[in-house]
């Protein structure tokens, strides 16, 4: 047991922090595309149709009739979430301002365990925890932000 905690120490964080950025951008990418047209770009299945992209019918719709946030327009609500999914997944990707890209991430996160889906919350405690990583750790040597400023 003690050889298997001494190998798990040495899984090197620049890894994690990589496989956690990729994984979690490529959950909020994908519905980020789900709310828009004119745009699909899904590298895990091959999918690249490049053009302008504007929100879909049906996104407005969606928050007008499912999501319902309060406070917020549906058409408002559909451009700033349809926004920040395309946004806060590249910073990610590519390790740019990852602790913002990942705090914006995880309080859109919490909205949606909030007031969309309160009965998710196992998936939401996981992307949770992927996001709180990023934002204690940092996006680890294989990052934007390590290039340019030297954090990790």
């Amino acid at each position: 047991m003690k050889k298997l905690i001494e190998w798990c120490e040495r899984i090197p964080h620049s890894f994690i922090a990589l496989l956690g950025r990729f994984s979690i951008s490529a959950v909020f990418w994908l519905s980020g595309q789900t709310k828009v047209t004119g745009l699909n770009i899904d590298i895990v299945h091959g999918v690249f149709k490049l053009g302008w992209p504007r929100l879909s019918d049906s996104a407005v719709d969606l928050f007008r009739n499912e999501y319902q946030l309060p406070l917020i327009p549906p058409e408002t609500a559909a451009v700033m979430a349809a926004t920040a999914e395309h946004i806060f997944p590249i910073m990610l990707l590519f390790g740019l301002g990852t602790r913002f890209a990942a705090l914006a991430l995880l309080i859109m996160t919490a909205v949606i365990e909030i007031f969309v889906y309160p009965d998710a919350y196992p998936t939401h405690g996981v992307w949770a925890a992927v996001l709180l990583y990023l934002m204690a750790r940092g996006a680890g040597v294989i990052s934007l932000d390590h290039w340019f400023f030297g954090r990790k």
